[in-house]
């Protein structure tokens, strides 16, 4: 039974891809197992990996799956999440012998656009053996040149709405109002609860998974890490972030492809969120919260426009996302 198995979905970032494997590839005494689920990139991804990492399982989707499913679809390569009623088709190909292959202890979701640090993995893995209470937990991230991530974040709630736009001071917007935790919690260099870490790297127990079930791919993108550590608290785990393993996380760079579809995305998957996790009352405040923040937006646009901030065909795209957006969330059905 190997230590741990990591899943790398990705999407149109062969060179970061390279450098994530690269860095985990023979990273310290872990015994590890990796597979690269490629969302149908059209960049080659695929080949780069047959050619240049043959020690890699390589699952080349025919179509996006999406964070969720892609995810998922890395873990079944290990038999997790199939009696769960997994949404997704199991390939037979994706799915190695079951009498000689067992599931890893633990699984390491991880964005393409990272880089392991030193003995971050064994890190993540030793906390883990020691602290039997922990479904989950993140490590520390840090951006490219270094400086401070948030790394973990408090389940969003209303106030996290409202203070999601342009000109909030920092100090509302880096507060615990907007589900921050505060910057000397990483400091001190010790684990810290918290609700959920960013998804861009996460270690589970392969025994959580089997009761709490695989992400929820229907947040095909944004807060399908979110969903499954709150289903994951609610089934009795608690989630950490450990500051001692420091991983470079780059940050959106497959998403920073499109703009207005991301917009569609990103609220189309909370208000999901918001249906599964609030009571009626705070889910028809935060309807009516998300309508006023968009037509702010609209305005915005609007002004932008006006003073030639804006081209005409990203004013036209990013209008009808948002008014997209004000009619999903006026829609009670």
């Amino acid at each position: 039974m190997p230590d741990l198995g990591i899943v790398v979905v990705s999407w149109n970032v062969r060179e970061l891809l390279a450098a994530c494997l690269e860095s985990v590839i023979g990273n310290g005494e872990l015994t590890t197992e990796i597979v690269v689920v490629d969302n149908a990139s059209s960049d080659g991804s695929a080949e780069m990996v047959r050619r240049h990492f043959p020690q890699v399982r390589l699952i080349a989707s025919d179509k996006n799956l999406g964070f969720a499913g892609g995810n998922n679809r890395g873990m079944r390569a290990w038999g997790l999440g199939e009696d769960q009623g997994a949404k997704s088709e199991v390939r037979v190909s994706d799915v190695a012998s079951r009498s000689s292959h067992h599931a890893p202890r633990y699984i390491l979701l991880l964005n393409p656009d990272t880089v392991v640090r030193g003995d971050a993995l064994e890190t993540l893995v030793r906390f883990m053996d020691t602290t039997p209470q922990a479904g989950l937990c993140g490590a520390r991230l840090v951006y490219g040149d270094g400086t401070f991530q948030h790394s973990a974040f408090g389940f969003p709630g209303l106030w996290q709405i409202a203070l999601d736009s342009p000109g909030v001071p920092s100090r509302l917007s880096d507060s615990a109002l907007n589900g921050r935790y505060s910057r000397r919690l990483y400091a001190r260099g010790r684990p810290f609860e918290v609700d959920h870490p960013l998804g861009a790297a996460m270690l589970v127990r392969a025994e959580t998974i089997r009761p709490v079930g695989l992400m929820d791919e229907s947040f095909h993108m944004y807060c399908e890490e979110v969903d499954w550590c709150w289903r994951i608290k609610k089934a009795g785990w608690a989630i950490f972030c450990v500051p001692q393993a420091e991983i470079v996380h780059y940050g959106g760079q497959s998403t920073r492809q499109v703009r207005a579809e991301m917009i569609v995305a990103l609220w189309t998957s909370r208000l999901r969120l918001y249906r599964k996790h609030y009571p009626a009352c705070k889910l028809t405040a935060a309807r009516w919260l998300v309508r006023r923040k968009m037509r702010g937006e609209l305005r915005r646009a609007d002004a932008m426009l006006a003073c030639g901030d804006l081209d005409r065909a990203t004013h036209a795209a990013l209008s009808a996302a948002y008014r997209q957006m004000i009619e999903l969330y006026a829609d009670r059905a």
